[in-house]
């Protein structure tokens, strides 16, 4: 059994942007000799969110569009008065209540166990933002 780690960076453009991290995801695990085990993906921050679900352009424009309309970024929000780095982003932490920043996928014969429609999503939801960093962590044995 062996666990091992790997740290995937990205920057965002837009205010709420939903990111398919799939392929990064997958060509890293290959690269592992892992056949079975756990696969966990973690975002490292608080106004960031990670996702599986289905891979649908028009799906995820309403995934955005149902982001901003359950907390307006202009509510009056007692964050924003005094915000640790100048943001106002309540908004962004009060949607975040409703995502987790961690998912666990299983792992078989080397490949994730996922749906034929799933993908796993970066999910910003305080961008844009130059750096944002996702670790993936997998507990498994190897191929024999």
């Amino acid at each position: 059994m062996r666990i091992l780690r790997h740290r995937i960076t990205i920057a965002t453009t837009a205010p709420i942007e939903i990111i398919d991290l799939t392929p990064q995801v997958r060509d890293w695990l290959a690269g592992t000799g892992v056949a079975d085990g756990l696969l966990t993906v973690t975002t490292l921050h608080t106004t960031a969110r990670l996702n599986v679900n289905e891979r649908e352009e028009r799906l995820q424009r309403d995934m955005v569009t149902f982001l901003k309309r359950l907390v307006p970024r202009d509510g009056d929000y007692l964050h924003n008065l005094d915000t640790v780095d100048g943001r106002d982003n309540a908004h962004s932490h009060l949607v975040g209540l409703f995502m987790s920043s961690t998912e666990s996928i299983p792992v078989a014969d080397g490949r994730m166990v996922l749906g034929d429609w799933q993908a796993i999503f970066f999910v910003e939801l305080d961008g844009p933002r130059e750096r944002r960093t996702i670790e993936l962590q997998v507990l498994g044995a190897d191929k024999s």
